[in-house]
């Protein structure tokens, strides 16, 4: 297993958690890739710890999505499907569009700031070439929208739909152009929810995230040697 983690203990929490955390974290940022087997074993040993709460976490990473199980051959990392995308995407587009038009009526001067300086912390990001810094740099930007809305159920809705697709972020963030398009979206996204524009903001985040959908079909795509079509949306 040539993957790059590691356990990063917390003596806060227990070390199930521990070993879910540093596991679920692997599989988002790619370090364990899709279709990867997932030895008992191995981590054990990788992770230092017993075989017992490495067990647990593959149950916990089951139950979201991101470990299947395959009779006779054990834990694997999910692959995302193109069903699997846009059920996810067409949610996180009704909600986002929720949190757009609170955050629209609520955002105060100082997280407008925020906002600000978050999109212009993606452009700096940018330069840097750490396509994961990047990724968080864009998580970051969205995670002021969210909690702008004031609503605390919508925002662990929202950020757990948006984890789902986190492993497919980098890939996304490869290509240069759309580096530049989405330095250009966040402008307009936070220009527009000065403006208290909610229909410009909700138009501007629905093309953000259409445009990482398209993306991220073709990178799924490429990944099963062209087997699944892409299905044109209604």
């Amino acid at each position: 297993m040539t993957s790059d983690f590691s356990v990063h203990m917390d003596e806060y929490l227990p070390l199930r958690d521990v070993v879910f955390n540093t596991l679920r974290q692997a599989i988002l940022k790619g370090e364990l890739k899709p279709g990867e087997r997932l030895m008992e074993i191995a981590l054990a040993e990788r992770l230092g710890v017993s075989r017992t709460p490495i067990r647990e976490a593959m149950r916990k990473l089951e139950l979201e999505g991101l470990v299947v199980m395959i009779p006779r051959r054990g834990a694997q990392v999910a692959n995302i499907t193109e069903k699997d995308l846009n059920d996810v995407l067409e949610v996180r587009i009704a909600l986002e569009n929720m949190a757009i038009e609170k955050a629209c009526k609520r955002m105060t001067d100082e997280e407008m700031g925020r906002l600000w300086l978050a999109a212009k912390e993606f452009e700096r990001t940018m330069a840097e070439g750490d396509l994961v810094r990047l990724a968080e740099a864009d998580v970051a930007f969205h995670e002021i929208i969210y909690q702008a809305s004031d609503n605390r159920r919508l925002n662990q809705v929202l950020n757990n739909l948006r984890e789902q697709i986190y492993r497919y972020r980098v890939e996304y963030l490869k290509d240069e152009d759309t580096r530049n398009v989405l330095v250009k979206e966040h402008e307009e996204l936070t220009r527009a929810i000065k403006e208290r524009d909610v229909k410009r903001a909700q138009e501007i985040s629905f093309e953000h995230i259409e445009n990482q959908r398209k993306a991220i079909i073709q990178s799924i795509m490429a990944e099963n040697g062209g087997r699944e079509k892409s299905s044109p949306r209604k």
